[in-house]
């Protein structure tokens, strides 16, 4: 039945405790949508939710980071949560049954938005309910691998990676896990320093993150380690749900960048998702930017669209993303 006070089949759910059981039972939900992976990244602001439900059954969710500005709120992105959006359960993800679920979710988002913006994850292809209430969408790619057979997966590879690169650091480098994330870091912030900028997270959001992904026995650290002087050249944070192994962050000492530790531990991170986590797909978790896109092709991943979506209400925030942007 209807919650009391719902007008229509579809009414909002409110809870997160609501939330985290309905998580436990869908069949796919994502890693950054996960109430405890939102616990741990939204540390500026809060998240909350808007679920519908039909029969009594919740089938649709949209959880959403809430931030303040001043006397502004509005929706963004949490750090190192590469996809949100909505997420309708398998059966309801079709034209006919969709639109009304999402549109339902948009009446009840919060009436004094400033402005709205979320990457969305790839289950989500249905933005026209966003279209027609005043939402624009750019999409943006990411990259991933179907890891089912590994051989085929080096076969694919680039002929230079797989002949020269790889074989060669193997020679000079070994890889290994270790608990140890703020030696992981220490290296994966030096290309940030070198040009004079702020890592995107701080150890102590990043300390929370990886206490969280620990405690439910998702996440590895690698690190690629000079055999000879056990000095660090490369390191990798690999993250997994039930679905996906997500390459979270990864990193380079700039002075030791020319040995190939960033293309070994990559591999040795798919090779770890495979055969020991026995997870289908690897995902690179996204990168516009244009050499590192590059290295993602050359591992012979798979150009995957999502949406980015987004609208401001307030003509002030409109204002300031338009010189923003001019």
């Amino acid at each position: 039945m209807a919650a009391p006070g719902c007008q229509s089949s579809f009414c909002r759910v409110s809870h997160r405790e609501q939330y985290t059981r309905f998580c436990a039972t869908a069949p796919d939900m994502p890693l950054f949508m996960q109430p405890w992976y939102l616990d741990a990244v939204c540390t500026e602001g809060a998240w909350d939710v808007v679920m519908v439900e039909q029969a009594g059954r919740i089938v649709a969710a949209l959880p959403f980071f809430l931030k303040k500005k001043w006397h502004w709120q509005y929706v963004a992105m949490p750090p190192l949560a590469r996809m949100m959006g909505p997420y309708v359960l398998p059966e309801w993800r079709s034209p006919r049954k969709e639109v009304s679920l999402l549109e339902a979710l948009l009446n009840e988002l919060p009436a004094d938005l400033a402005a709205f913006e979320q990457d969305c994850h790839y289950q989500f292809t249905n933005w026209l309910p966003f279209y027609w209430r005043g939402f624009r969408q750019t999409t943006r790619y990411s990259y991933t691998l179907d890891i089912t057979d590994l051989n085929l997966v080096w076969d694919n590879m680039a002929a230079d990676y797989r002949n020269q690169k790889i074989p060669k650091a193997q020679e000079l480098l070994q890889v290994e896990r270790k608990d140890a994330l703020l030696d992981f870091l220490d290296v994966h912030d030096l290309s940030y320093e070198r040009k004079g900028l702020d890592p995107p997270v701080t150890p102590e959001f990043m300390t929370r993150l990886d206490e969280a992904l620990a405690a439910k026995g998702q996440r590895a650290i690698f690190f690629a380690t000079d055999r000879s002087s056990a000095e660090v050249h490369s390191v990798a944070y690999l993250a997994w749900d039930a679905q996906t192994a997500w390459y979270l962050m990864a990193g380079d000492d700039p002075a030791l960048r020319q040995s190939g530790g960033g293309v070994l531990i990559a591999w040795e991170a798919i090779r770890y998702a495979r055969e020991v986590l026995n997870l289908p797909v690897f995902d690179f978790a996204g990168s516009m930017i244009r050499p590192v896109e590059r290295v993602r092709r050359q591992f012979g991943a798979v150009q995957k669209p999502y949406f980015r979506l987004q609208r401001e209400w307030s003509p002030l925030w409109k204002l300031g993303k338009a010189l923003l942007r001019s």
